[in-house]
């Protein structure tokens, strides 16, 4: 007999009850009690501690904790051994769950599913939580450890149990941080998002001094800080940058799209290239930043972006173009600067005067005798001469196409526009922008058709000609792409596509050493070593974006393996990223929504279920991933359950490893998300 058929033969009390819930566990090692006198009986007969946990069948981690501790027989052993274990089913015996879910409350823990209640023989509690790993992970101790140290303080000290929890905290945090091993918490990203806020330039945005890059990565570090520890500061500095890059010089106002950087301090003189990944990332956080504050600027500027992407950045079968040169005629910027005489020449004197007193343009210049048209001073506009600068704008935009434009590098770069594909999705669902979408499905098109050749990927595509093979980058980005739009649409083939490619990193570059991947294929010629870095550049590492597109593969498909490959990923590579957090801040945004996504599933075939998909998609798109369950989903995955148990369409919120009630209001979703995270 197999261990499989000896666990499944195993019967233990909860085989005699009648909660489908409970009866999931009838084969679990531990010697389950059901809530009753008889368990309360036999506590205070051997004197054992009660471990309780409560839970329920549509609760996705109550399957993770149950599939990975009460299924284990080690584990099971030590529960068997030090506690009188009792399983409740919170929809049968909402009593019991009211009761000990207001005492870990009152413990200052946050509650939801699974409850881990540990209470006395007399059924009195003195400690608990929510999910325990079966190993120590973000400071969360191993459950094993856990159960040792509870039971340890509960028999040596039995009189003063009740005052010994932050000593008991102290113990734990020990074991949650193994010697010789690194493990960054969300304790660590906030004393990191803390540091890197106080480099903010409190007057121009960005890093203090110049040159100044645009540090996407950096900025969404500081928002997730802010949506992390609920402080507006975070969210100042990064509008506060976003704000001052808008109507600096290193965005095109005529044309739209962001320059790389800036030379100066104040954003105002660009170095004028124009790079792909620099505007796909900037999207994404103008989106996040405009549904925060309102502010219509970012509105705007991202508009006027998707709008230099389609004209000037699109090849004719969909995909994007990697760059625009600065220099025309020999010149750098020579193609978006002005001087007052020529825009007097195009808009006459009265509309040049007025142009000019809101685009810092003079007879002297602000860059080598020339004007780089910029709005960094502060000036009061009504919505009409607002509208009357569009039309003036539109103007000098038609006189500047006349002129020898920057050379367009019109080559694809898979990477590249994965990234610009995922952010079209993302801020197209927040601006309520259909059209990026089908942008963004034509350019996913393009690359799938054009670079892929079975399940891998190539790098670069021009004129008909791939390069090949490609990189573990590419493979990255265009499995964020893939999910971002199977999230947006549903359409499972994007998954099917993701899935695909993700085993094409694990067969050609995977990096035993550290659970990540090296940047080349395992059969790229004529390479003296691997490259194998898991810093970020202008783009976030592929590594960092593996972490993030694992953690998605584990909610849309239910498979939990996905999330312990990005744990292993997360372990292999903190270690260098301690040593240098700033280098590594893509692969900590990863951490970040491994530790407090909110995953939303919605159940329901109906108008209703449409409408909380739609609510649910214009949650801020950096802590939310949300499915959408139907009866199409494998049988095994964890979402049918919730399909069962939901009497009408719903929605249901899992934040970290707990999970809330269904929500059937769509205007209680946020609410709902953000109570998940209290």
């Amino acid at each position: 007999m197999t261990s499989t058929d000896a666990l499944a033969s195993h019967e233990n009390r909860l085989a005699r009850e009648s909660s489908p819930y409970l009866l999931q566990h009838k084969h679990n090692p531990v010697d389950w009690w059901p809530w009753g006198t008889e368990a309360l009986a036999e506590a205070r007969r051997t004197s054992k501690p009660i471990l309780l946990s409560v839970g329920y069948a549509a609760c996705h981690w109550c399957h993770v904790m149950a599939h990975e501790s009460f299924e284990d027989d080690a584990t099971a052993r030590v529960m068997n051994d030090l506690f009188v274990n009792v399983k409740v089913d919170r929809e049968e015996r909402p009593d019991i769950d009211q009761i000990y879910m207001a005492a870990l409350h009152h413990l200052g823990e946050h509650g939801g599913w699974p409850l881990t209640m540990f209470l006395t023989p007399d059924g009195e509690p003195f400690w608990g939580g929510t999910y325990f790993p079966k190993t120590s992970r973000y400071g969360k101790p191993a459950f094993v450890d856990l159960l040792r140290e509870v039971e340890r303080v509960f028999r040596e000290d039995p009189k003063s149990v009740e005052q010994n929890r932050s000593a008991l905290m102290a113990r734990l945090s020990e074991h949650a941080r193994p010697t010789g091993r690194t493990v960054i918490g969300a304790a660590e990203l906030d004393r990191a998002a803390n540091q890197i806020a106080g480099m903010i330039d409190p007057v121009h945005g960005g890093m203090r001094g110049a040159p100044k890059f645009p540090q996407p990565a950096m900025l969404e570090f500081l928002w997730r800080a802010g949506q992390r520890m609920r402080d507006r500061r975070y969210f100042g500095a990064v509008e506060l940058s976003l704000g001052r890059m808008c109507e600096g010089g290193i965005y095109d106002h005529l044309g739209g799209g962001f320059s790389r950087y800036s030379v100066d301090e104040r954003w105002l003189t660009p170095h004028f290239e124009k790079m792909l990944y620099d505007n796909a990332q900037l999207l994404e956080l103008l989106a996040l930043a405009w549904q925060r504050s309102g502010n219509e600027l970012f509105r705007e500027r991202a508009r006027e972006t998707v709008g230099w992407l389609a004209r000037e950045m699109t090849t004719r079968e969909g995909a994007f173009c990697a760059s625009l040169d600065a220099d025309s005629e020999g010149e750098e910027g020579k193609f978006y600067v002005w001087s007052l005489a020529e825009i007097e020449s195009v808009l006459g004197r009265e509309d040049a005067a007025f142009f000019a007193a809101h685009y810092d343009v003079t007879p002297q210049g602000n860059f080598e005798g020339h004007n780089i048209l910029n709005r960094l001073k502060h000036v009061t506009r009504s919505s009409e001469e607002e509208q009357r600068l569009a039309t003036l704008r539109a103007k000098l935009l038609s006189t500047r196409d006349k002129r020898i434009r920057p050379g367009l590098d019109d080559k694809v770069l898979a990477d590249w526009n994965g990234l610009m594909i995922a952010g079209l999705v993302n801020a197209g669902l927040l601006f309520a922008e259909s059209t990026w979408l089908e942008m963004a499905a034509r350019a996913f098109l393009c690359v799938e058709s054009k670079m892929a050749h079975g399940d891998r990927l190539g790098h670069s595509w021009r004129a008909g000609k791939l390069i090949v093979p490609g990189l573990a980058s590419d493979h990255a980005g265009m499995i964020r792409a893939a999910l971002a739009l199977h999230e947006a649409t549903g359409e499972h083939a994007y998954l099917e596509r993701a899935l695909a490619w993700q085993g094409t990193l694990a067969r050609h570059y995977a990096n035993s050493d550290n659970g990540g991947y090296f940047l080349t294929a395992d059969d790229a010629e004529g390479l003296v070593v691997r490259p194998a870095a898991t810093t970020d550049d202008a783009t976030p590492n592929a590594n960092a974006l593996t972490a993030q597109n694992l953690i998605r593969h584990a909610v849309f498909t239910g498979q939990h393996a996905w999330r312990a490959q990005a744990d292993r990923l997360f372990d292999g590579i903190l270690g260098s990223a301690a040593e240098n957090l700033f280098a590594h801040l893509a692969l900590l945004n990863a951490l970040d929504l491994r530790l407090r996504t909110a995953e939303i599933v919605v159940t329901g075939q109906d108008t209703q279920a449409d409408e909380l998909l739609a609510a649910a998609l214009k949650l801020p798109f950096l802590e939310r991933i949300v499915l959408r369950a139907s009866p199409a989903l494998p049988a095994s995955h964890p979402a049918q359950e919730k399909i069962k148990a939901a009497r009408a369409s719903a929605a249901f919120v899992c934040v970290g490893e707990t999970c809330s009630l269904p929500v059937t209001n769509l205007a209680e979703l946020p609410a709902a998300v953000a109570a998940a995270r209290q």
